[in-house]
């Protein structure tokens, strides 16, 4: 077995240390011992066949007091937080192990090299990188149920860990550092991990902001300062400094598909929040300038602009930081609907800021001071090409039903009922004909139902100067041209600017499959093309589609249809993008960039990348500047590697074993599903489904329909209570009988060629294989002994049959021994990690059934450590959701 780095060893056993001290401060001696002893029992159960041993682990733990239960699970839930914090803190150490270096580290010399060694020319490298346009879209999606107080006290260790690193081990500044650890951590242990109510929307889009101001502020200027330096080697030159190859954008305030709680006035109050914090950021850079740039010798073309001023450096950032203030007291003032502005200077277009700054920066460098331009002048014209003056700017997301209510109660006003009935060519013949309308079509003197008029309120927003943060409009559940040339007519008269993007989200298997066609509609219409531009977002979902046909199958149909758009937009002579909804596990699109991008067709990045990234990965790839930085390397290097060293396009044979493997999947899953009666009373009694209501983990409910029932439940929460209790059933199922189907028909070799040489074959056995080996039989038989009757508990022994088959079938097609040997250091990581997740997951088993069984009866201690067990095995899984 791979053994942890022996410093990232030290640092985990360090946190464990003070996290023990505090716990004995708090509750004495015996409490720690009690604590220990279990963790020693679980080591014993995880490491040894002895089934004696888990039943040991489990009778102590239904052993423990009432009054026992919070302190211990809160105990194991932070020593999986705090490894997690030294683990991530130690990926982007210097003082890592050559073991642990990661990919990202010689990732993007190494592609560089080779594209040298391909003669790509400086230029064109810098060009390429120059015009990379990925957009990383954060969402608040999350299964992330650490409360934002509590990652900030998790921020300050990482910070602190590395300033540890930083210093000699006989440094006497080591002891102080200690000092403030332990007394982080005991602040930690003093603050209640759950909370108490559900964040707003606008709570979201704060902690998106906090992420943003804490870690990609300084990651990006620090990853272009790189890529100029490696260009710069070879001869080239920097990147352009209005370039910007990664900009952020968010879903944190605009996503209101299936959330009530995201209403018109919430986007514009974080639109505008928005720009009051990108404001708020720069004074800073506008302030730290002005310090340093106190000479006097300046360009003739600098004291044009400001005449007599000794210092017209300073001068320059005098006036930015006056009109930047402005910009905040303006943003304020509109969050509170405030519109009596007219003294204010707010900035309104980058240009205002960055002209001023470019001023500086060519004087700078006319008088030989090119290390000083180059310094934080330099980084504050990166961060403004990256983040603009709206620091993240926002998608708005609506259901597609929501404007076809529109559009029927304006046609029943003009006396022309039934439009949610009209065929499909009937209803694009009336958009049409109403897009090219001189006259209103909203009218003036008519009230429409609260759903329409919000529907309307957020699209008049739009037309605002708030608009000017959004991106775009992406439709969900998207299925004709129709649904895109309505929302296209309902912008426009609310007076939206013209080529606002119109986003189809296809989500489904069926909406995947049918995808081609219908953009092909839309795409001939001569007025849509040319109110376009010929240039065309779509979204691909990976949630909706793994839970309604088994993830196999959903890949299969995802990878299908980028190839069908990528020909069909070539076909017709249109720029598309493709928008990839991908989420933090591997059910709904999860896994490593690098390998996710490589995987897709050839072509498909060409037009740029979007793609989301979603609760707690946000906080695991993004919460540090110099972790940050390392992931935004991983999507340079491997869109740029997509784009001039493209995959080689699939065999005809591999294509024709994919459709068999996909066709028997989808079968095999539905059948489970969708049509065996007594999977939805096994789902929600096997897991805590029902209970995770209770977690406070986002603005948006649970289910779309409060009344619905597995058809209605989110991506998230259904993937979240198989991972609870270990059975990761979203990811495989359907799969097992695909592979049995053709490993048993003789076809092993022809998987195995499939692995060996397409990245696209290979990166879904990989994620198979990652999250079939965090699922424990042994656990989910618990959970189904103490909480599924007697007659459900046959469709878990078949479950768990199958579970053990697939774990199986995939050594045959990688050809390992056992899972995770290619992987050595995750498989390390999960078995450090699991003496302390085993124990939260028996306790959570044993604290659902007690709640269950008398409901009224359960204490306020047993109803938090439940919770408390929820967000503990979430840790310990990581990607949960």
């Amino acid at each position: 077995m791979t053994q942890l780095d022996p410093v990232l060893r030290d640092k985990v056993k360090r946190l464990g240390q003070l996290l023990g001290q505090t716990i004995e401060n708090q509750h004495g001696p015996d409490m720690l011992e009690t604590i220990e002893s279990i963790r020693q029992q679980a080591k014993l159960a995880t490491t040894s066949d002895d089934v004696a041993e888990r039943d040991e682990l489990i009778s102590r733990l239904k052993a423990l007091s009432e009054q026992d239960l919070l302190p211990v699970v809160r105990g194991f839930n932070q020593f999986l937080n705090l490894a997690n914090i030294a683990d991530q803190q130690h990926s982007a150490s210097w003082r890592r192990s050559e073991e642990l270096k990661s990919l990202a580290d010689d990732m993007l010399p190494d592609l560089l090299d080779r594209l040298q060694q391909r003669e790509v020319a400086p230029a064109v490298l810098r060009e390429e990188i120059a015009d990379l346009n990925i957009e990383l879209v954060l969402t608040a999606h999350p299964t992330e149920v650490t409360r934002r107080t509590l990652i900030q006290k998790y921020d300050l260790i990482a910070r602190l860990l590395q300033q540890r690193d930083d210093l000699h081990p006989d440094h006497p500044q080591v002891e102080t550092i200690d000092r403030k650890l332990a007394s982080v951590v005991e602040e930690i242990w003093r603050t209640n991990e759950i909370r108490k109510q559900r964040p707003t929307a606008v709570d979201e889009a704060r902690w998106g902001f906090a992420v943003v101001e804490n870690s990609l502020w300084e990651a990006i200027p620090a990853l272009l300062r790189d890529i100029d330096d490696e260009l710069i080697k070879r001869g080239g030159e920097r990147l352009p400094l209005d370039a910007a190859p990664i900009r952020f954008a968010s879903w944190m305030g605009g996503d209101r598909d299936g959330n009530p709680n995201v209403t018109s006035l919430v986007t514009r109050e974080v639109l505008y929040l928005s720009r009051w914090m990108a404001a708020d950021m720069l004074l800073k850079d506008v302030d730290l300038i002005g310090q340093q740039l106190s000479m006097g010798e300046a360009s003739a073309e600098l004291k044009r602009a400001y005449p007599g001023e000794r210092e017209p450096y300073r001068a320059c950032m005098h006036s930015l930081r006056d009109r930047l203030r402005d910009t905040q007291k303006w943003a304020s003032a509109s969050i509170r609907g405030d519109a009596d502005t007219g003294d204010l200077n707010p900035l309104r277009v980058e240009a205002e800021i960055v002209e001023p700054l470019m001023l500086c920066y060519r004087s700078l460098l006319e008088q030989g001071l090119d290390t000083i331009a180059n310094g934080h002048l330099l980084d504050s014209l990166r961060r403004l090409a990256c983040f603009g003056l709206t620091l993240v700017r926002l998608d708005v997301r609506q259901e597609s039903s929501r404007h076809t209510e529109v559009m029927a109660e304006i046609c029943d006003y003009y006396g022309m009922p039934g439009y949610a009935d009209w065929s499909e060519e009937d209803k694009q013949a009336f958009l049409l004909k109403e897009l090219q309308s001189r006259r209103p079509l909203i009218p003036r003197h008519w009230t429409p139902s609260d759903n329409v008029r919000e529907v309307l309120d957020s699209m008049a927003l739009l037309a605002t100067d708030a608009g000017d943060g959004v991106t775009c409009y992406i439709i969900s559940m998207a299925s004709e041209p129709s649904d895109v040339l309505s929302v296209a007519l309902l912008l426009q008269d609310s007076g939206v600017r013209q080529h606002f993007p119109v986003v189809p989200l296809f989500e489904t298997l069926d909406d995947l499959q049918q995808s081609e066609a219908r953009m092909r509609k839309l795409w001939a219409i001569d007025w849509y093309r040319e109110h376009s531009q010929q240039a065309q977002q779509v979204m691909i979902g990976y949630s909706d589609s793994s839970k309604d046909a088994g993830q196999l199958a959903a890949v299969w149909a995802q990878y299908q249809t980028q190839e069908r758009l990528i020909q069909l937009a070539d076909e017709m002579d249109m720029r598309l993008t493709l928008f990839h909804g991908r989420g933090g596990s591997v059910g709904r699109g999860g896994g490593p960039a690098h390998r996710a991008i490589l995987a897709q067709p050839p072509g498909s990045v060409r037009q740029g990348l979007r793609v989301t990234e979603q609760g707690e990965m946000i906080r695991f790839k993004f919460g540090l500047p110099s972790v940050a930085e390392r992931n935004l390397r991983v999507y340079v290097a491997s869109v740029l590697e997509a784009n001039l060293i493209p995959p080689q396009p699939a065999r005809d044979s591999w294509r024709e074993t994919m459709h068999t493997l996909a066709d028997t999947a989808v079968a095999s899953y539905r059948s489970v599903v969708r049509d065996t009666p007594e999977f939805v009373r096994y789902f929600r009694t096997a897991t805590p489904e029902q209970e995770l209501g209770k977690l406070a983990l986002g603005s948006r409910p649970a289910r779309r329909k409060s009344d619905g029932g597995i058809e209605s439940l989110r991506a998230i929460p259904w993937i979240f209570a198989w991972t609870q209790m270990r059975l990761m059933l979203p990811a495989w199922l359907g799969t097992d009988e695909a592979l049995k189907s053709l490993i048993d028909a003789g076809e092993g070799q022809k998987l195995q060629e499939m692995y060996q040489e397409w990245p696209f074959f290979r990166t879904y056995i990989d994620m198979l294989e990652m999250v079939t080996s965090k699922a424990d039989p042994a656990i989910s038989r618990y959970y189904e002994s103490r909480l599924v009757e007697q007659e459900l508990q046959m469709l878990g022994s078949q479950l768990r049959l199958r579970l053990e088959r697939v774990q199986k079938q995939v050594l045959v097609v990688n050809g390992q021994k056992q899972l995770l040997d290619a992987m050595p250091i995750l498989r390390s990581s999960m078995l450090v990690r699991d003496p302390y997740t085993d124990p939260l997951h028996y306790l959570q088993a044993e604290l659902l059934y007690r709640e269950r069984q008398q409901p009224d009866l359960v204490s306020e201690e047993v109803e938090q450590a439940l919770m408390v067990t929820m967000a503990g095995i979430a840790a310990g899984m990581r990607n949960t959701g």
